[in-house]
């Protein structure tokens, strides 16, 4: 048993949609994400504390893009209609506000989404100095393309990567800390700023008066999927002249919106101390619930906990035992045969190409 934890990276951001195919081919045309880990129609059980104390009905899928970044779930509810937030939701507003998009080149990217069409902000300059605008899909999420600077394979077709970090919002950036940069490794300040900024105009509420403290982490991720899954960036954002509303107020995990944010690891009883110690106890734990060490997840199995921030922003953890390579040859591959620290080979992880979706393969 492992006596510390080891994180590989973000391995997805958790979308609630009311069309899983329908959301997914949008993510797959505009950011990439077009490789199928897993899709699996089932009963969420364990989330009974964020899904009104009952199990729900749910078709969710894990996509990814070759060229890194961490995946996407995208989660549909099945049986219930999913709720949108009761208001607009304003920059600020408690949780995962933003999911970042990193890009090789960002002036192209807002070329290319230009020429499509999409729902973008202008382009703008952040307090790091970095150009980047905002583009909301066709379900109100916002996503901020940003520069990237890690990358798994190189695609001209393709002008982002996915999962780069998310802003979120908190009501105490010190409090908050104390999870993002004490258990997730962000220890880096890039910059730690107040005041009214220009890039924020664009967003609902953005001419309010804030703090952002965006972070980075100072030692490089290890394990299985770091290749892939690559560095990652969190900025906290404060509103100061507003009481912030929770963004999931009032309604359930998987309801419309980015529902969690979930990382890769290894050494989830050592997670769980610190975890604990730290203030930050597990509130769904899979091992402890369904006393067994994996869980089957259909086409992948492992194991999973969540806890909350500060403000109740949902963080997942995943160890992973089992994951589809080439599921047409019937090919697994078990991690728990490997070192838990050394990044997959390469040729295994290109290997995932073969899982690629075309728009023909998702039943719209």
């Amino acid at each position: 048993m492992l006596k510390e934890k080891i994180i590989s990276g973000i391995q997805q951001i958790g979308i609630g949609v009311s069309n899983v195919h329908q959301a997914w081919n949008w993510y797959r045309e505009h950011f990439g994400m077009d490789i199928r880990i897993f899709e699996d129609a089932a009963v969420a059980e364990l989330m009974l504390p964020y899904t009104g104390g009952e199990p729900r009905k749910r078709h969710a899928a894990l996509a990814m893009n070759m060229q890194g970044g961490g995946g996407f779930e995208i989660w549909q509810y099945v049986g219930r209609t999913p709720e949108a937030p009761s208001g607009e939701i304003l920059a600020g507003d408690l949780g995962i506000y933003i999911t970042k998009i990193k890009s090789r080149n960002v002036k192209d990217t807002y070329s290319r989404f230009s020429q499509k069409k999409l729902n973008i902000s202008e382009l703008a300059v952040g307090p790091d100095g970095k150009e980047h605008f905002f583009v909301k899909d066709p379900y109100n999420n916002i996503f901020q393309v940003v520069e990237g600077y890690s990358w798994f394979t190189l695609d001209s077709k393709k002008s982002t990567g996915a999962t780069f970090g998310a802003i979120i919002g908190v009501s105490d950036i010190e409090k908050a800390r104390e999870l993002y940069s004490g258990i997730l490794g962000y220890d880096t300040v890039v910059y730690d700023k107040e005041g009214i900024f220009e890039d924020l105009k664009a967003l609902h509420g953005g001419d309010k008066t804030f703090r952002r403290v965006l972070l980075k982490h100072s030692k490089p991720r290890q394990g299985s999927f770091s290749k892939i899954l690559g560095p990652s960036e969190m900025e906290l954002i404060q509103v100061i002249d507003r009481k912030p509303e929770q963004i999931f107020k009032n309604r359930f995990w998987g309801d419309l919106g980015f529902i969690h944010l979930c990382y890769d690891i290894k050494g989830m009883e050592a997670l769980r101390v610190e975890c604990k110690s730290k203030g930050f106890p597990f509130t769904v734990d899979s091992t402890s619930t369904l006393k067994t060490d994996t869980f089957d997840m259909g086409e992948a199995a492992g194991h999973f906990a969540y806890i909350e921030d500060p403000d109740g922003t949902l963080i997942e953890f995943v160890e992973t035992d089992k994951i589809p390579i080439m599921k047409k040859l019937g090919w697994y591959l078990d991690l728990r045969k490997r070192d838990p620290r050394k990044a997959l080979p390469n040729w295994i992880l290109r290997t995932l190409k073969y899982s690629r979706i075309k728009e023909s393969d998702l039943n719209l």
